[in-house]
């Protein structure tokens, strides 16, 4: 059903690669880079988070305030921190990038930005098709139907809302399914062959049912991704994520068509 992209976007990587040979100088400046990335990565320094000023982080280390600079600059230009004039420096929030045109895989979405990924099933019902499941497949009223809504986590924060249903007249193993233990998505990718997708993409402002699972403010803008998938059998199933607009985007690539 669900195909990996053939790349996802932006990973945030070590603004610095170093040799063998290093003076006393660069051995500390490697060990203070390695411990605020390591800080940032795993976490314990969430997205705005304000790291401690570079006099403070000087005074740790026992070294000069031109050293904490250097490494705190390219750390900035590696993505991991925004300087701030007057108030400071802080974590930046990482944007996912994705194919508009592709299918993608959520959890290696959130890796390739360095973050700890994790998954949550929020609540699984099989039950027969609705009048409000038309317009999101089109099928028989006497369709059987899985709904499945998710939280997918970024660095133990929640980083997409996954709202599914499957059809599963076309796909009746799902009903045997759990779903705590794997996301739909790859799992789909590894049972149901596809053929046809179709995305709409849409801002959204997050209503309290959103801003509670994604642990944002009601109002806040959000991007939602909706696609629905089909094969050989028919519709398979239709997937709403909704991510806040601050941590994903979408690219696309297009090539001009051969002039005749």
């Amino acid at each position: 059903m669900e195909q990996r992209p053939i790349a996802v976007a932006t990973t945030f990587t070590s603004a610095v690669h170093w040799g063998e040979n290093v003076t006393k100088d660069e051995t500390l400046d490697r060990r203070i880079q390695e411990e605020i990335e390591g800080r940032i990565v795993s976490g314990d320094w969430p997205p705005g988070y304000r790291i401690p000023f570079e006099v403070d982080l000087a005074a740790q280390y026992g070294c000069s305030r031109m050293t904490v600079n250097k490494v705190l600059t390219r750390l900035a230009s590696a993505g991991l921190l925004e300087r701030r004039r007057r108030s400071g420096t802080v974590v930046t929030r990482p944007v996912a990038q994705s194919a508009v045109l592709e299918i993608h895989d959520i959890e290696s979405e959130v890796r390739s930005l360095n973050l700890s990924y994790d998954y949550r099933l929020v609540r699984r019902v099989q039950r027969k098709f609705r009048a409000t499941d038309a317009g999101r497949l089109a099928l028989p009223p006497s369709a059987s139907i899985l709904e499945l809504h998710c939280i997918h986590l970024a660095g133990r924060k929640p980083f997409c809302q996954e709202d599914r249903i499957l059809n599963l007249d076309a796909v009746p193993e799902a009903a045997d399914v759990d779903f705590t233990g794997i996301a739909p998505g790859p799992w789909l990718i590894n049972q149901v062959p596809w053929s046809t997708a179709e995305h709409l993409i849409k801002a959204v402002a997050a209503d309290e049912e959103q801003a509670k699972a994604l642990d944002i403010a009601s109002g806040t803008a959000c991007l939602v991704v909706e696609r629905r998938t089909w094969n050989d059998s028919g519709l398979i199933t239709h997937v709403r994520l909704t991510y806040p607009g601050d941590r994903h985007a979408l690219v696309a690539q297009f090539s001009p068509q051969a002039r005749v």
